[in-house]
């Protein structure tokens, strides 16, 4: 079977791995894809740009689902992405999307998926720390967060870009942010 008639897979890979990964599956002679941005970190002495992964952890590839062990086998890999045991493919589309945005020149950034009703958190800004239940957005950047204090609520402008999803988070008692 030709690697092209082959359905595409997500491989969850070991936190930093996924450049090793990637390799070691395209040396077994495997079609993978990595789509990596670029990414500006500053630390007290400098600036830098780096090269990382778009989905942390995880990489692409076609393959046969029923000859899979080898790539169970390559260090690094954790397992095939599905849905309990069963391994899922994901639609050539989106790897075709993916692969264009990468391609496009523009920037392209990893993205927290927010959705309404998910408890968020406030990273950045004077706000930074408070946390609570995402309602609705005001525009393409702007979130309503409505802030919980003795059973009152009050409405307050912030960047989406300053708002990440609050995975397992414990409510707060206090300084709850709900996000319109």
């Amino acid at each position: 079977m030709s690697a092209h008639n082959l359905d595409w897979y997500a491989i969850h890979v070991k936190s930093r791995c996924e450049k090793v990964v990637f390799e070691q599956l395209n040396q077994k002679g495997y079609e993978s894809f990595l789509p990596m941005y670029w990414s500006r970190r500053v630390w007290s002495d400098r600036v830098k740009v780096l090269q990382l992964p778009l989905f942390g952890g995880y990489i692409f590839c076609r393959l046969d689902v029923q000859r899979r062990l080898p790539i169970l086998q390559t260090p690094g890999v954790i397992t095939v992405v599905g849905k309990g045991k069963i391994p899922v493919p994901i639609d050539p589309a989106q790897i075709d999307n993916i692969r264009a945005a990468v391609n496009s020149g523009q920037n392209v950034q990893p993205w927290p998926r927010l959705d309404l009703g998910e408890r968020v958190r406030v990273e950045f800004g004077p706000l930074r720390g408070v946390e609570g239940t995402l309602l609705r957005y005001k525009s393409a950047s702007q979130l309503i967060l409505a802030v919980d204090l003795m059973q009152r609520a009050i409405a307050v402008e912030v960047d989406e870009d300053w708002v990440v999803p609050c995975r397992n988070a414990a409510p707060l008692e206090h300084d709850a942010v709900l996000v319109h």
